[in-house]
């Protein structure tokens, strides 16, 4: 397929657009307070398994604390995301909220406060 079609980019690249997006949308609002952090998504948690053995539900994101050198970092857990939406603006929706409240978390404050727009797009 040419890189002009839609179907270019698989479902999991425009995910990670969006994860980008929303991490860029913060960095243009607290600039060099998110410096240094590192955005990124995963399949699935690690410890599904366990979860799902003990009847928990799956996070949709994780905050990494800085460790070894490495700066914080963000995780969205795309498929647990990606099945708790039925379109995809409530998946770009929904992808920015879990960015924001695990961006939240890190900064030790509230995610209204963080991003106006958190969840008054539904």
């Amino acid at each position: 397929m040419l890189p002009t079609h839609p179907g270019f980019r698989s479902r999991a690249d425009r995910f990670d657009d969006m994860v980008l997006d929303s991490a860029q949308r913060l960095h243009d609002i607290w600039g060099k307070t998110l410096d240094g952090v590192r955005f990124g998504v995963d399949e699935i948690p690690p410890d599904l398994e366990q979860l799902a053995a003990n009847a928990s539900a799956a996070p949709m994101g994780a905050y990494t604390p800085a460790a070894g050198g490495e700066g914080p970092m963000i995780t969205v857990y795309r498929r647990v995301v990606e099945q708790a939406c039925s379109s995809v603006e409530e998946l770009q929706d929904l992808v920015h909220d879990v960015v924001v409240e695990h961006t939240a978390e890190m900064l030790g404050v509230a995610p209204e406060t963080l991003d106006p727009v958190y969840r008054r797009r539904y």
